[in-house]
């Protein structure tokens, strides 16, 4: 099947790859086209301002996370639009090691067949960023590089000397950005910034997507993508009858999830009422618990007040509910979270605190999940790990399901703490790697028939 497609490459972080991806999306809408926003890797940030601008899901592409074939299988089964775009992760051939291109950019560019516009940094620079230019094209003998885009040109002299630089190169110009400090999306990290209703931030995308555009040849863009590579057909999948409810913590403390996962336990049978730990004051009426990802320590002063919720979750869990929660969800179920020095309880399920740091851990992780709520048997995972803090005072009691590999974890390289018929972890998984969402939905049926 045709998919008119696109990847947005960097070559490093921080080159302004999703302020230009939001303006690609926004000037093709402007055109008349619908846009399907991907982004490579694990980031769950990144995808909520391409949400804002182009106001549809967005997926995650990412190799170690799913493998080819699922992976390909998601951007096949979710390129509904008009137009499908990926914005990349970090520098173009960065992925898992530095001794091939595994989990890179380039990686799922290959995977999906797709052309590729590499964002330069022309900052600080003149005639090498023709070296740059052609090393990321001569680096791989399938490079997929079909266009360059300048940002950051400093004057229009700046402009010509790159330009005449490049020719020699026969690399098409896409989009020649000035630089503008305005046009810089605020730098983030977990545990700092929350992007879910921000109605500032929104606006900022919008303005400088509005700005950007001008600097584009978006015709020149539409053009690369009139005669895609075909990739195959995929299968319709019909959802199951809904046998079950799952409730989902959503607000600006609890929102990193992959849509594929939501939508996996919704495939399995999963009806998914959300609901806010921060605000309300009961759950929806459910057969199980989800807590994903966020920023429980930003706002650790309202989970703290919001006595009745946290004893609801504790009193479910105890009733032998089945909870399943990561990283901001495992922090949100131990006792306390401690960030600037400030001390907030919280839930109290499981015996440990959380100490925010200044470490930022972040790790593909691999290994093995013994039996649990998403797992009926020993089997090997692979998944990943994103936080800025670590569980302090960890009972020697404690159970766990995740022995790692690869990876820091809770405590010894052991993630997947597991009390009752809960289970948390740091690690994120995707769902449809393993059986995670069928067998999740199984119990959580077994529990509202008890």
């Amino acid at each position: 099947m045709k998919i008119p497609r696109i990847v947005l490459a960097g070559a490093t972080s921080g080159v302004g790859k999703t302020s230009i991806t939001c303006a690609i999306i926004h000037a093709l809408q402007k055109k008349g086209y619908s846009v399907q926003p991907f982004k490579v890797g694990p980031d769950y940030i990144d995808p909520i301002y391409l949400s804002n601008i182009s106001k549809h899901d967005v997926y995650n592409l990412d190799v170690w996370l799913m493998g080819k074939n699922q992976l390909l299988n998601s951007f096949i089964s979710n390129s509904k639009s008009d137009i499908s775009i990926i914005e990349g992760v970090m520098g173009y051939y960065d992925g898992f090691g530095g001794d091939s291109n595994y989990a890179s950019t380039h990686h799922v560019a290959t995977i999906t067949k797709s052309p590729v516009l590499l964002v330069l940094d022309a900052s600080k620079t003149s005639r090498s960023i023709a070296a740059t230019a052609l090393g990321f094209q001569k680096f791989h003998r399938n490079s997929r590089i079909v266009g360059i885009i300048l940002n950051k040109i400093g004057s229009k002299k700046h402009e010509i000397l790159c330009r005449t630089a490049l020719e020699k190169s026969k690399i098409p110009i896409i989009g020649v950005i000035p630089k503008n400090p305005l046009l810089n999306i605020e730098s983030r990290h977990l545990g700092l910034i929350s992007t879910l209703d921000s109605t500032i931030q929104n606006n900022q995308i919008i303005k400088i997507s509005k700005i950007i555009t001008k600097s584009l040849d978006i015709n020149k863009i539409i053009q690369i993508l009139k005669n895609p590579i075909d990739l195959p057909k995929k299968s319709k999948t019909i959802p199951k009858k809904s046998k079950i409810t799952i409730a989902v913590a959503l607000d600006t403390s609890f929102n990193f999830y992959y849509q594929d996962n939501l939508e996996a336990l919704h495939r399995e049978g999963a009806t998914l009422k959300f609901f806010s730990p921060v605000k309300d004051k009961k759950i929806p009426k459910c057969d199980g618990l989800y807590i994903g990802g966020g920023f429980p320590e930003v706002l650790g002063n309202l989970l703290e007040k919001n006595q009745t919720m946290k004893k609801i979750i504790k009193n479910l869990s105890e009733n032998n509910m089945p909870i399943y929660a990561e990283c901001g969800g495992l922090m949100y179920l131990t006792k306390s979270i401690t960030s600037h020095n400030k001390k907030h309880k919280m839930v109290g399920l499981f015996d440990a605190e959380t100490i925010m740091t200044n470490k930022m851990r972040l790790n593909y992780t691999k290994g093995t999940i013994t039996k649990s709520i998403i797992s009926e048997k020993l089997h090997n995972f692979q998944g990943h790990e994103f936080h800025y803090s670590q569980l302090d005072l960890v009972s020697s009691d404690s159970k766990f399901a995740y022995n790692l590999e690869i990876g820091e974890g809770i405590k010894k390289h052991q993630d997947g703490m597991m009390e009752y018929n809960t289970l948390a972890s740091y690690g994120h998984l995707y769902f449809d790697s393993s059986n995670y969402a069928q067998i999740f939905v199984k119990n959580c049926l077994k529990y509202s028939r008890s």
